[in-house]
């Protein structure tokens, strides 16, 4: 069973690697490094998404955390998916809801190269706020958000310019073949995980959890700037988080506690819910045209 166990987790990482290549057939290097080229330009977009992220967010946890009488586990696991990055098959969702290619793929990139100095920082602060020393490597995150966000990007970016035509042609495929086998490899840890997780609720748990999305989806609705599609997809990469650095944060401070990762896969499974329903209600409301919400072709 160990052995089982090993294989599932190797495949299940390396499908979500294919994942995450796939989206990067989809961007060009342009859109995945608008954030910086327009850094200075209003409406100051990536500057919106670090107060709505790294700031509010966080504030809020920590303030769910300190006010409600919650299980500890659950309030380790609010703060650390707080502070955690975006997890990278967030931008296939928000494409989906009317985000701009140019918003979507350029803020993914800009804010998981900004967690790379903010995640280690606010580890410590978590520490702090439960009386603990806790801490996160530099180049623990760094390693983490290379390889699960940014490399496969980049392989995705450069097959795209490199065969267009073919990638095109088989992007799809791979998207719906690796979408079912995800569902396949997610099915038995949550279901290992589900004993844990069922424990957790109840005194205000899925609550708490719930108020903590709306009030990220509500920080970056607001502070997203005058586009409406902009001001949606903020607040869904505000909300969802990489439960990924979640774990690596609980496994380095918390090893003995089985309860917090229960805890952070609850709260992946209700922001996952709560953020589907805000998306269709935002793309219901303000719908776009198809060439807003679709991907352009690849050059030929």
């Amino acid at each position: 069973m160990p052995a089982l166990a090993e294989i599932v987790k190797y495949a299940l990482t390396a499908n979500i690697f294919l994942l995450v290549v796939q989206l990067g057939t989809r961007a060009s290097f342009d859109e995945a490094t608008s954030f910086f080229r327009n850094l200075f330009r209003p409406p100051a977009s990536l500057f919106r998404a670090v107060l709505a992220m790294n700031f509010v967010v966080p504030l809020a946890a920590a303030a769910l955390a300190l006010t409600f009488n919650i299980h500890p586990a659950v309030k380790i696991a609010l703060v650390a998916m707080s502070i955690s990055p975006v997890p990278p098959l967030v931008p296939g969702k928000q494409l989906r809801f009317g985000g701009r290619a140019s918003y979507v793929y350029g803020l993914l990139v800009a804010v998981s190269l900004v967690a790379i100095f903010t995640v280690p920082l606010s580890v410590e602060l978590l520490g702090r706020l439960f009386g603990r020393d806790a801490h996160m490597n530099f180049f623990e995150i760094s390693w983490l958000l290379a390889r699960t966000v940014l490399l496969p990007l980049s392989i995705g970016m450069a097959l795209r310019a490199f065969a267009p035509k073919r990638i095109a042609r088989a992007s799809e495929r791979i998207a719906r073949v690796c979408n079912s086998l995800l569902i396949v490899g997610l099915a038995p840890i949550f279901w290992k995980a589900a004993p844990d997780m069922w424990s957790l609720v109840g005194n205000g748990t899925v609550l708490s959890i719930a108020a903590l999305a709306f009030a990220a989806m509500a920080a970056g609705h607001w502070i997203g700037g005058p586009n409406e599609q902009d001001r949606t997809a903020l607040g869904i990469f505000a909300a969802v988080r990489h439960p990924g650095v979640a774990l690596a944060i609980a496994k380095d401070n918390w090893p003995a506690d089985r309860l917090i990762p229960a805890a952070i896969l609850l709260f992946s499974l209700v922001t996952f819910a709560t953020t589907t329903l805000y998306g269709r209600y935002r793309l219901k409301r303000y719908s776009v045209p198809e060439s807003l919400t679709s991907v352009p072709p690849p050059p030929r």
